[in-house]
């Protein structure tokens, strides 16, 4: 159930990719406010995701989840009824925040499985889900196309992203009947406040406030470049800097707040219910390096195929969905890896460099390279990129249970930001090939270097291959013997 629900949220979040030219012709868009278009598609998950990880913390996944998926169908129908670039950002911006459907269920999944079969089950949970983008693009243009009769002949692309929020809204009334939070017995485990996220030494709070400049610091890039396209004046744009300033004051205030205890030296925790949050800074650097871009590579690829070989806006983003196909396996895959050779920061670091490698490679290729060649390249370095989100998310469930929800929100707010920062340093590279090349070689080093960090920084996470289901200290005798 929570696998399905997660692929909904991710057509849902891909369903503008396969239409991405139609909507530039029809609304006359130029470059640069198709690109902005792609950037707005990713913005506001990043604090979505740290916002929906508290949430998620204080009221479980049954709750969220649902709530996120019936929210779905209002930005999808809004944006299917536009009618000007405005409309389509403000639209876009709201449904970005169906983007951090993922960190929900990571902790649901976490709540089922015992640490030694984490991996695989989060990588199942992430890699069925992903591929939801490339059930976007395979299946959204067909409707599109079959359903063109009803648009005066031509492609049906609103009828097909108000579809894909419906049938959205509709699960997440199903899923809300259908699931519960744990298996009999087992104790949701809360946070003492979600306010912000509990850390355990003073030290790892002053680096968990460095850590946080990026997950604003990248709303304040999506102004400026709202502003570049005349979307927001110059008078907004400082407006809104400010105001961002203001927000990381506040987000400081309640993780002080979550924390005071700590900091002011009335709380001191025992060896082992401390965690490093150098393990959640590795983390977020490497889901910026692998989710990152995936992100940024889905957003441009259909483009990508039509420009550089010619394709029509079905075939391009069949081709294009090849990508994101390996998401069923790979996915997984990284996790099982994890799971089973008994390192999984050996596991992370390894497919972090296959991704790296496998990006550098697709940026050697040109124009006269047969594209069944390309393709299968496509494929091979995206297998890296899913594997190597696969080994990230099989530790992330093993730093610290109870906050399980905001480091997850965390991570994986990081991954957006790594695709904000991609998509807009792209919409600053020369259209065409040199542009492309360019793109895909900035992916690979950046990957590359997060592998090198994990290699040497990254700790492996205590008890990671433990059998049992972990059983809050808390809970009657009876059910610690469940």
């Amino acid at each position: 159930m929570t696998w399905f629900a997660f692929f909904l949220t991710f057509v849902v979040w891909f369903n503008f990719a396969p239409f991405a030219t139609a909507v530039k012709v029809e609304f006359g868009l130029n470059e640069a406010q198709l690109r902005t278009l792609a950037i707005c598609n990713v913005a506001l998950t990043v604090p979505a995701r740290i916002i929906v990880g508290m949430i998620l913390d204080r009221y479980g996944p049954r709750v969220t989840y649902s709530c996120l998926l019936v929210f779905a169908a209002i930005p999808c129908i809004t944006f299917a009824l536009a009618q000007d670039f405005n409309q389509l950002v403000y639209s876009r911006l709201a449904l970005s925040i169906v983007g951090c459907g993922f960190v929900i269920g990571i902790r649901m999944v976490a709540e089922w499985f015992p640490p030694n079969e984490i991996g695989l089950a989060e990588g199942l949970y992430g890699g069925w889900g992903n591929f939801g983008s490339a059930g976007a693009a395979f299946t959204l243009p067909t409707i599109a196309a079959a359903t063109a009769f009803l648009a005066a002949g031509q492609l049906n692309w609103r009828l097909a992203i108000a579809l894909t929020g419906i049938i959205a809204a509709i699960y997440g009334v199903v899923y809300f009947f259908s699931v519960q939070d744990t298996p009999p017995g087992k104790v949701y485990e809360r946070p003492a406040s979600s306010a912000g996220m509990e850390v355990t030494s003073v030290k790892d709070f002053w680096f968990m406030l460095l850590m946080n400049i990026p997950l604003v610091g990248i709303l304040g890039v999506i102004a400026w470049r709202l502003n570049k396209v005349n979307f927001i004046n110059s008078t907004q744009l400082y407006i809104t800097w400010f105001l961002l300033v203001c927000l990381y004051v506040v987000q400081a205030y309640n993780c002080w707040k979550a924390n005071k205890a700590l900091i002011t030296g009335k709380k001191q925790y025992s060896p082992d219910e401390r965690y490093k949050f150098s393990q959640v800074a590795n983390l977020d650097i490497a889901y910026l390096a692998c989710f990152g871009s995936e992100l940024a590579v889905v957003s441009m690829l259909p483009t990508f195929f039509q420009r550089g070989f010619g394709l029509t806006a079905a075939i391009a983003g069949a081709v294009a969905g090849t990508y994101a196909f390996m998401n069923l396996v790979a996915r997984p895959g990284g996790g099982l890896i994890s799971d089973k050779i008994g390192s999984r920061k050996w596991t992370l670091s390894t497919t972090l460099a296959g991704t790296g490698i496998g990006y550098l490679v697709f940026s050697s290729l040109g124009g006269n390279i047969p594209l069944l060649v390309v393709v299968i390249v496509t494929m091979v370095a995206s297998f890296f990129v899913m594997a190597a989100e696969g080994a990230t998310f099989a530790i992330v469930p093993l730093i610290k249970r109870r906050v399980t929800g905001q480091i997850a929100g965390n991570v994986g707010a990081y991954g957006n930001v790594g695709a904000v920062a991609y998509l807009t340093i792209y919409s600053l590279l020369p259209e065409g090939a040199a542009g492309d090349r360019t793109f895909f070689q900035m992916l690979g080093i950046v990957a590359l270097i997060s592998a090198s960090l994990c290699g040497f920084l990254l700790k492996e996470p205590h008890e990671s291959h433990t059998e049992v289901l972990v059983v809050p200290r808390e809970v009657s005798a009876k059910q610690r013997h469940f």
